[in-house]
């Protein structure tokens, strides 16, 4: 049996290809969209994707399940649990629990563990060669190395009202009726790891097993003692800010996002065509350069989206293509650049990319607007803006800050004051580049803090 991970490292996101070696077929569970590396996977183990599978309605990404299916001419499988208001509205095999898709030896049961979200499946797979029970689970959103998902998220990203309750009890039960009941043995693959905003607390390991989280995982205490409300006091204290564009996520993921097919290469564009679109406000430009670069100039009206790993996380915050129809022009190295940051942000739905340019020359720039620490004190900013999370805000800040995430700063703007300055922080300074740049765009007038908090911290303690 083969059994390998990809991880994006941008989104903290797991999917797995699953295949019998005898057969040559293989499953893939929880694609992202840009699927070239699972047919480059299958071809290295001489393996065809026969079946492509997910676990649940995803919020953080766009679902690559259709896109997969259609590009390998496989057939998709999705959750037909939950109810009536968690049913996909797209053209797949409908999953029960307890219902098994058998790749040769290897048997894949599907088990519902509601949640996280009700429709959850996760998924016991059976190395039918070598053994006759399950040694694996493909865990979803469910259990998390360290952690479980968070069932806030209906809430906070899909427009529920108070199903953060009754989702944390399924929650505790799932966790007795399907997680408990496994063999300490059975090894445990997660969807997602540090760095994801769907747990609290997600350890970065790849794996773990169902006797390690029993005994020391935060909620096993609960769960010996059968302290159901205590276990629910803890999962919901402390979740961290969930973006805002996981709503869009979640209304894609469940209609079906749009098949791409074979995409054509970006173009390489002159100044003068870059110019021309950005002047008639036809385009947006990224510059993809890192905060500190941009801050001694960029291009006039740009995005700051950092191409370093994070393009779709940040590009996400920075980009909401649902209120947004011009085309993206990207800052990139090469050719190879463009195409990777392309890529990640397919992730997350934006695929209005035009082209791209390996230079600003010949395009009008502007310094973004700063102000230090000290000079914070000569001015009276119409509101002084943290753009960390909740948590780091509550651990931390300038007196009189207002507090709204850089995943949420685009979809809240009516917390935002109508006229006059705003000063933004975050910690360092590279998520208030792209929050800045953000409502820069949206034509607010920001001045980003040299240094951010920390910078600010520093400039405190010195006794300036």
């Amino acid at each position: 049996m083969l059994l390998e991970r990809i991880y994006d490292e941008d989104l903290a996101q797991a999917s797995y290809v699953i295949g019998c070696q005898a057969t040559g077929e293989a499953i893939v569970i929880d694609p992202r969209r840009d699927v070239g590396e699972y047919f480059d996977l299958a071809a290295r183990h001489g393996m065809r994707i026969a079946h492509v599978a997910e676990t649940h309605i995803h919020a953080d990404y766009l679902s690559g399940t259709r896109e997969l299916a259609a590009a390998a001419d496989a057939t998709a499988h999705v959750s037909a649990e939950g109810g009536e208001d968690w049913q996909y509205g797209f053209d797949a095999e409908r999953l029960h629990h307890g219902d098994v898709i058998s790749l040769g030896n290897v048997r894949i049961e599907a088990r519902h563990t509601p949640g996280h979200t009700p429709e959850h499946l996760v998924f016991l797979i059976t190395d039918g060669a070598a053994a006759d029970e399950p040694g694996y689970m493909i865990s979803g959103d469910f259990v998390f190395a360290g952690d479980t998902g968070r069932p806030d998220l209906l809430d906070e990203a899909a427009g529920g009202e108070d199903t953060r309750f009754e989702a944390a009890h399924q929650l505790f039960e799932s966790l007795k009726r399907e997680f408990l009941t496994l063999p300490d043995h059975v090894m445990v693959h997660p969807g997602h790891g540090a760095g994801s905003a769907c747990g609290k607390a997600l350890g970065a390991l790849p794996a773990t097993t169902v006797g390690y989280e029993r005994h020391h995982a935060w909620w096993a205490p609960h769960l010996a003692n059968d302290d159901e409300q205590s276990f629910v006091d803890e999962l919901l204290s402390g979740q961290p800010d969930a973006h805002s564009y996981f709503s869009r996520m979640k209304r894609q993921n469940t209609r079906g996002p749009e098949i791409l097919g074979p995409r054509q290469p970006l173009p390489e564009l002159d100044a003068a065509t870059v110019r021309s679109a950005l002047e008639e406000d036809r385009a947006l430009f990224v510059d993809s350069r890192r905060h500190t670069q941009v801050a001694e100039g960029t291009v006039v009206g740009s995005l700051n989206i950092p191409g370093d790993g994070k393009t779709a996380s940040f590009g996400a915050w920075a980009y909401d293509p649902e209120r947004n129809t011009r085309p993206l022009i990207l800052l990139a190295t090469d050719a190879d650049d463009a195409e990777r940051q392309r890529a990640h942000l397919l992730r997350v739905g934006i695929d209005q990319v035009a082209g791209y340019v390996t230079s600003r020359e010949g395009l009008q720039e502007v310094r973004p607007p700063q102000i230090s620490p000290a000079g914070l004190q000569d001015v009276e900013p119409a509101m002084l803006l943290d753009v960390r999370t909740a948590n780091e805000h509550a651990a931390g800040h300038i007196p009189g800050s207002h507090q709204l995430s850089g995943g949420r700063v685009l979809w809240h703007q009516d917390q935002l004051p109508a006229e006059g300055p705003i000063v933004t922080y975050c910690q360092s300074g590279r998520r208030n580049s792209v929050a800045a740049s953000a409502l820069r765009s949206q034509g607010h007038d920001v001045r980003e803090l040299v240094g951010s908090y920390a910078g600010w911290s520093e400039w405190k303690n010195s006794g300036a």
